[in-house]
């Protein structure tokens, strides 16, 4: 029985840890916590399932859910977050619960309330491990996970536009003054991590259903989980995932499933009161 809680926290973990680095990365290029990344979830899972119940083929589905997700962070940091770029970071922040509610009330209008099927991306029976089963689903979402961290620690480090990321993230100031386009990183930061949330869920919705509302409790857990592993830290933010989904999982098998969800908010608040930079990073927060 604990493998097959290890294995299911373990899948829950990774679209948390998705959603955090997306958390991370806008926080880390712009400062902002970005309450409204649950509904970038939501809107790759509504497009997969949207785009599937007309007939599409997965290979034409998944980037247009992808680009569609990757669209609306852009969107939103061009007509939300950019006008107001002069504003406290309080304002920001009920700017983006202000998105996260639109984009809410929008899907329900164009999709209705009912939640939307999606088929599983791959078929066959599931894999057993010492007579625990993990369905192919879930190991596309771990494998899924663990390419697009792959994937931005190499953006992060080998490429321009991450370097100049990370150099926003130590000193924003310093980095206007070598003449780094800090509207671009804003904007670019928004579309990573919009394409980050699209694709959890992307993988997650054949195992959940897709639904209007399922990108709130999903960003407040990705939320926890970047608190939790450190809100400026990508490591912390893979950690503080799969250490929310574990926990989560053994507490809904051993307590019960009635108090899974509000495990995540006694972690975090836990976290700010004993350690408010986070359990997996150092005093000194470094970022990215």
């Amino acid at each position: 029985m604990i493998l097959e809680l290890l294995f299911s926290g373990l899948v829950n973990g990774a679209i948390y840890a998705l959603v955090a680095l997306g958390f991370m990365i806008i926080y880390s290029a712009t400062g902002v916590i970005n309450f409204a990344q649950g509904e970038f979830v939501m809107l790759g899972a509504m497009l997969t399932a949207w785009l599937s119940g007309r007939g599409w083929p997965l290979a034409a589905v998944l980037p247009l859910a992808l680009t569609g997700a990757t669209l609306v962070g852009v969107l939103t940091e061009r007509l939300t977050i950019r006008p107001a770029r002069e504003a406290s970071p309080l304002t920001l922040i009920i700017i983006t619960i202000g998105v996260s509610i639109l984009l809410k009330g929008v899907s329900m209008f164009l999709w209705g309330k009912e939640p939307l099927p999606v088929s599983p991306f791959l078929s066959g029976p599931p894999f057993t491990f010492f007579k625990a089963a993990l369905p192919r689903q879930g190991l596309l979402v771990l494998s899924s996970s663990t390419l697009a961290f792959a994937a931005v620690a190499v953006f992060f480090r080998y490429t321009l536009w991450g370097k100049a990321m990370r150099a926003c993230a130590y000193n924003r100031f310093g980095a206007r003054i070598l003449g780094i386009n800090l509207s671009g990183l804003t904007c670019l930061s928004f579309a990573l991590s919009a394409a980050l949330s699209g694709l959890a869920g992307i993988v997650i919705a054949p195992l959940t259903f897709a639904t209007y509302d399922m990108g709130t409790m999903l960003g407040l857990k990705g939320f926890s989980a970047a608190v939790f592993g450190g809100l400026g830290s990508a490591g912390g933010a893979l950690l503080g995932g799969f250490t929310l989904g574990v926990l989560e999982a053994l507490a809904a098998g051993y307590i019960s499933s009635a108090y899974k969800d509000a495990l995540a908010f006694v972690l975090l608040l836990a976290v700010l009161f004993v350690r408010p930079e986070g359990l997996f990073s150092p005093e000194r927060v470094e970022k990215l």
